[in-house]
C-alpha cells in the first residue's frame, strides 16, 4: 500500500505543480457557484432549503471536467517514456493504476469539500434534509468515482491526450445520455436494461436521499472495470 500512497502523493504533486489543480478548483466553483446561486434554476429559485441545485450542476460539470484532469494521467507518462521507467521499478501496474485512480479522486474530493460554504449557508435558510445531502455527496464521489475509472481506462490505450479525453468523453455520454434516452424510448426488458445501465437513474435516486444496494453495485462495476481494463492496457504494454 506504501507503493500506491507513493503514486498518490506523485500525481497529486503534479496536479499542484503544474497548476491543473487550481485550474479545476476555481473552475469548479465558479461555475457551480454561479449556475447554483446566480442563474437559471438556482436556490433561490427553488424557494425551499435544498441543494438539489447544486448537486445538478455538479452532476455535470465533474463529468465534463473529470476527462480533463484523467487524460493525462497514463497517456502522457506513455508518450515521454517516464511510463516505462515507472514499469521497470519494484511495483505492479494495479498500484499504478489504484494511485492514479486516487489521487484524481482526492482532487475531487477536495473540490466537492470546498462547496461545503453552501451547505452552511442553505441550512441558515431554512431546515434542510441534512440525510439527503450527504447522500447527494456521497452520490457525486461515487459517480465521479466512474468516470475517473473510465478516464483512466482510456488514458490507458493511447498515447495522446486528446484522443484520451474524447475516448473518455464518448465512453462517459453512453452513460450520461444515451441509456437514459434508450430506456425512455423503448419499453419491456430492453428498456429496463438501458435504465440500469443510465448514471441518471442511480445518481438521481441517491441525491433524492434514497440509497439501495442496486445503486452501490453499479457504481463499483463500473470502477472495478474501469480499472481492470487499465491495468490489462498496461500489462499488454509490458508484453509489447
Amino acid at each position: 500500500m506504501s507503493k500506491t500512497w507513493t503514486i498518490v502523493r506523485r500525481e497529486l504533486q503534479s496536479f499542484f505543480d503544474s497548476l491543473t489543480a487550481y485550474i479545476m478548483l476555481v473552475a469548479f466553483l465558479g461555475f457551480s457557484g454561479f449556475f447554483t446561486w446566480i442563474s437559471g434554476n438556482d436556490i433561490f429559485f427553488v424557494g425551499q432549503a435544498s441543494l438539489q441545485s447544486f448537486f445538478s450542476i455538479a452532476y455535470w460539470t465533474l463529468f465534463l471536467f473529470i476527462p480533463a484532469l484523467t487524460m493525462r494521467q497514463l497517456a502522457e507518462e506513455n508518450k515521454t517514456g517516464t511510463l516505462e521507467m515507472l514499469l521497470t521499478k519494484p511495483i505492479s501496474d494495479w498500484q499504478i493504476v489504484f494511485g492514479k485512480f486516487l489521487s484524481t479522486l482526492i482532487l475531487i474530493v477536495i473540490a466537492l469539500f470546498l462547496t461545503f460554504p453552501y451547505y452552511f449557508t442553505v441550512w441558515s435558510l431554512g431546515p434542510i434534509d441534512h440525510g439527503a445531502v450527504i447522500l447527494g455527496y456521497v452520490g457525486l464521489i461515487l459517480m465521479s468515482s466512474a468516470y475517473i475509472s473510465i478516464g483512466l481506462f482510456a488514458s490507458s490505450v493511447t498515447n495522446n491526450q486528446i484522443v484520451a479525453f474524447l475516448l473518455a468523453l464518448i465512453i462517459g455520454i453512453f452513460f450520461h445520455v444515451i441509456f437514459g434516452v434508450l430506456s425512455s424510448s423503448l419499453t419491456g426488458a430492453a428498456g429496463s436494461v438501458f435504465d440500469y445501465l443510465s448514471m441518471s437513474t442511480h445518481f438521481s435516486a441517491i441525491s433524492r436521499g434514497v440509497i439501495d444496494s442496486r445503486d452501490i453495485i453499479y457504481f463499483l462495476s463500473i470502477v472495478v472495470m474501469g480499472l481492470m481494463g487499465s491495468e490489462a492496457s498496461l500489462a499488454k504494454r509490458n508484453l509489447n
